[in-house]
């Protein structure tokens, strides 16, 4: 009776054990979970340093600007909408008079201006009528024409987050670039320039496009 008591109590021992490992193991992978998630949100952070927060992709892009007609900023005659942005290559730029890095582009707008390279439109963002008067009087005024969105509506279909952002659209009305952040002279030159020149050898062409 002993020795059947004792071999009952190793064959019981013996089946614990059996279950033991994949018990351990469970225990092991939820003790560890947390630092795997961790380690794997800390890669994504660090490469997403990498990257210049100014590119950012938009799911506008090849697509037509939305119909949208706004009337002109105030002291200004021409006013801006969806129609004025076909039949050429034009940079529509979103401005605000309350906007710090507004000033910061301003000199490079005024500079194109001036070079007669590409007409810009400006699309005045949540702004008091008199202030961005005031500030296109003191600043100087490089838009073709302007679009006066007080309620901002119409940025929200651009799909327009801050200021300053800057589009390039091509000659059927289709949004081809998009430059969150101030146009920078390098920005310029090495990005959106080209984009034009070749959007409107393409528009010559009869393609009408940079696809």
């Amino acid at each position: 009776m002993a020795t059947r008591e004792m071999s009952g109590t190793t064959s019981a021992e013996h089946t614990a054990r059996a279950l033991d490992p994949p018990r351990r193991g469970w225990f092991r992978l939820l003790l560890f979970a947390p630092v795997a998630l961790f380690l794997v949100l800390m890669l994504a952070f660090v490469m997403g340093l990498g990257r210049d927060p100014k590119l950012v992709p938009s799911p506008l892009i090849g697509k037509p600007v939305l119909d949208f007609a706004l009337p002109p900023v105030k002291g200004r005659n021409l006013g801006l909408s969806s129609s004025d942005l076909k039949g050429e290559v034009s940079l529509v730029n979103v401005f605000a008079s309350w906007c710090i890095a507004c000033r910061e582009e301003h000199p490079v707008l005024m500079k194109l201006a001036k070079q007669r390279t590409v007409p810009i439109h400006g699309l005045n963002y949540k702004d008091k009528p008199e202030e961005a008067a005031r500030w296109l009087d003191t600043m100087g005024d490089p838009y073709t024409r302007t679009g006066a969105d007080i309620d901002g509506r119409v940025a929200i279909d651009w799909g327009v987050y801050g200021v300053p952002e800057s589009f390039v659209v091509d000659g059927r009305g289709r949004i081809a670039f998009k430059q969150v952040g101030p146009i920078t002279p390098e920005i310029l030159a090495e990005t959106i320039l080209p984009l034009v020149a070749r959007l409107r050898a393409h528009l010559s062409a009869g393609s009408g496009g940079d696809r």
